[in-house]
């Protein structure tokens, strides 16, 4: 094919050949960055330079493969100024403190990892994203990693490639990917302990994720006391404290979050491939406000980590509205209120992309 693509013929052809790998390059590249509204952005731009060069793709590799060293290369150049993406718990260790509230950073003074909403990737006609390969942990531990580093470990132990494809991906010699490799395994070993997860279909998880959000729109801390681990962990972003054992976090919740029954209201979802919910809080005048998503890491003992995001534009990326419920002019109640203050409202479906 030469000259430039024109065409609508080879517009067609493009979309045929390529679209199927959206979602996946949308995975790959929140691995790469931690952020879905920056992978979103940078599938966008591989998309953009995929088909500006289209015109000389002369099949040489795979059209995966070509879209793959395209999208690799634009996450490198992206994550070259940039700060890596953490929770709290990549900052410092445990809270072991006087008893007070949790201390949130400085606006932009550091970068945070994002949730991943699992209908950005979900795709019913093709199974090819591996659900360990997304888990929040998992995404934590690979910012840690030197940039090609991480776009070595992902090319082969998540995506497969061997390591003369990944040499070709990044424009160096088979000999540095193996190395590369070895001393990203390494670092990733030291950095997150395995630990097996039930999966979010799971009976036991979606009861763990029940009782979670039962709890908080009960303000009930003998439910918390059923889900969590006695070593569970708990982080918020943008606080930098961190707290570790139940009885450190009940504690905080009770002491500083939960409120009165009604105060929160929780919609489940899934996001990195784990049980989620999407969280409102209910403000002074009696709106239910988008406030984060939280994230759950279950297992057959309990829940092991409780990782919130307080962004109330997450809420949106999720799917769901900006407020849940607006009482009536004059703030006064119906009899369709609930026990716990609100209005029972029908909990809507994420948007699909």
């Amino acid at each position: 094919m030469a000259g430039r693509v024109r065409t609508a013929a080879d517009q067609d052809r493009f979309a045929a050949e390529t679209g199927q790998f959206r979602r996946e390059l949308l995975a790959h590249c929140y691995r790469m960055v931690g952020s879905a509204q920056d992978a979103e952005d940078l599938v966008q731009e591989t998309y953009l330079r995929a088909w500006r060069s289209y015109a000389g793709f002369e099949g040489r590799a795979s059209i995966r493969s070509w879209l793959y060293t395209i999208a690799t290369n634009v996450c490198l150049t992206a994550l070259a100024p940039r700060r890596i993406r953490v929770l709290p718990s990549g900052l410092a260790g445990p809270y072991d403190g006087p008893d007070r509230p949790p201390v949130q950073v400085a606006p932009g003074a550091v970068s945070w990892l994002e949730p991943l909403p699992d209908n950005w990737i979900e795709d019913p006609a093709r199974t090819v994203i591996a659900r360990e390969s997304l888990r929040l942990a998992l995404i934590a531990s690979l910012q840690h990693l030197p940039a090609r580093q991480r776009a070595i470990l992902i090319l082969r132990e998540v995506l497969a490639f061997t390591a003369p494809e990944t040499a070709r991906i990044l424009g160096t010699t088979t000999a540095a990917v193996k190395s590369g490799l070895q001393r990203a395994r390494a670092r990733l070993d030291d950095l997150e302990p395995e630990e097996e997860l039930l999966e979010p279909t799971d009976e036991r998880a979606q009861a763990l994720l029940k009782g979670y959000i039962a709890a908080f729109e009960r303000a009930d801390t003998r439910l918390l006391e059923q889900v969590l681990r006695t070593d569970a962990t708990l982080e918020a972003t943008p606080f930098r404290d961190w707290y570790a054992g139940r009885v450190t976090c009940i504690h905080l919740l009770e002491a500083f979050v939960l409120g009165d029954p009604g105060d929160w209201q929780l919609i489940p979802t899934t996001a990195n491939r784990q049980p989620a919910a999407a969280v409102y809080h209910r403000d002074t005048d009696l709106r239910l406000r988008a406030h984060g998503i939280v994230v759950l890491t279950p297992t057959a003992t309990g829940v092991s980590r409780v990782t919130e995001f307080h962004d109330p534009a997450l809420v949106g990326k999720f799917g769901y509205p900006d407020v849940l419920f607006t009482p009536p002019e004059g703030g006064n109640l119906s009899p369709e209120t609930t026990g716990y203050g609100v209005r029972s409202v029908q909990r809507p479906a994420p948007a699909r992309r």
